[in-house]
């Protein structure tokens, strides 16, 4: 018989479309998608259950359906829709609900197989962070709050898990920022506003993962049939190469508006009073510091190379909004003869 997968979150977008992969993958028995509320469009083949992962119920479902792998999507920092609460029912899906899961999870006889998705977030950002993190490396200063520091709880409630159950194997996949056509992520609805914030002085580097090679990873790390050697572990998941903040803003043509920290940490809280649902302080000190991760284990240990790298996912990722204040050709000109005029140095793209 084959595989017998579910999946939590699986209202949102990206389970959704990791649903349609495996629906149809040779080695899977059956999908079950696991959610708070029934996805706006349903996938034939795979089974829907409402239930909510914070509860004990979710053990009855592991055992009714007789699940053997485990697909943790709904470790996420944004609410279900625009109804889904605030920020402390995300902190509670993401920490209780991910307890309450691997405690049905501990408990199931039929569990061989838990795959977790992460985030590079973990690594924090800070002004002396190594040049690229590796995975054994540890932040320089812990998430305090928000998205990472859930990430980091997240990460050790799967630790302590994996020591409990050796028997299974433990995947935790850290992505970079997600980014493709159809994005929906907070970094996605920075990039959407019509003018970027950004801080005063800092010109962070950005590393950007494309949906498709996180669907495509995500599939891989469910299967018995890949080119790695080893079923756990922990890999970063980014495209090649990086692109600076002032080289995004220059490709979407929209222009930037450097202003202090205070004031960033201001415009920040004004943001999410409209509708922007992370613009927290770890994602200001990303957009001041940046972050670059080393892939080099995803590579050459679980044997996945993405197929698009940062440039290019961003490029995707710009085909698929509407056009900016500016045309990116023309800002280009403008910036490139600003520079002749001024000493090197002084203008930022």
């Amino acid at each position: 018989m084959g595989k017998v997968v579910l999946v939590t979150g699986a209202a949102r977008r990206l389970s959704g479309l990791l649903v349609r992969r495996i629906v149809h993958e040779p080695q899977v028995d059956r999908v079950v998608g696991v959610d708070v509320v029934p996805p706006e469009e349903p996938v034939d083949g795979a089974e829907f259950v409402q239930a909510d992962i914070k509860h004990p119920m979710i053990a009855r479902v592991l055992a009714e359906h007789r699940v053997d792998t485990v697909v943790h999507m709904d470790v996420t920092g944004t609410p279900l829709g625009r109804s889904g609460g605030g920020r402390s029912s995300v902190k509670e899906t993401n920490v209780i609900g991910t307890m309450q899961l691997l405690g049905a999870c501990q408990k199931s006889p039929t569990v061989r197989r838990l795959v977790v998705k992460s985030t590079t977030s973990v690594y924090g950002s800070a002004p002396r962070d190594p040049a690229v993190f590796t995975e054994t490396m540890q932040a320089k200063s812990l998430p305090s709050g928000g998205f990472a520091k859930d990430a980091v709880e997240v990460e050790g409630y799967v630790r302590g898990f994996a020591r409990r159950r050796p028997d299974v194997a433990v995947c935790v996949l850290r992505f970079a920022n997600i980014l493709g056509p159809r994005a929906d992520t907070p970094l996605a609805e920075y990039f959407s506003l019509p003018v970027l914030p950004t801080v005063f002085g800092y010109d962070p580097r950005l590393q950007f993962v494309h949906e498709d090679d996180v669907i495509e990873v995500l599939r891989l790390a469910l299967s018995d049939a890949r080119r790695g050697t080893i079923d756990s572990g922990t890999f970063n998941v980014a495209g090649d190469g990086v692109l600076l903040l002032s080289q995004a803003a220059r490709r979407l043509g929209r222009p930037t508006v450097p202003v202090l920290l205070p004031a960033v940490t201001w415009i920040g809280s004004a943001l999410r009073t409209v509708g922007m649902t992370d613009f927290s302080p770890e994602q200001i000190r990303m957009l001041t510091h940046g972050r670059v991760v080393d892939t080099t284990q995803l590579r050459e240990t679980f044997g996945f190379t993405p197929r698009h790298d940062t440039a290019g996912t961003f490029r995707d990722f710009v085909a698929g909004q509407g056009p900016g204040l500016l045309e990116p050709e023309r800002l280009a000109r403008a910036v490139d003869r600003l520079s002749e005029a001024l000493p090197a140095g002084n203008v930022k793209e």
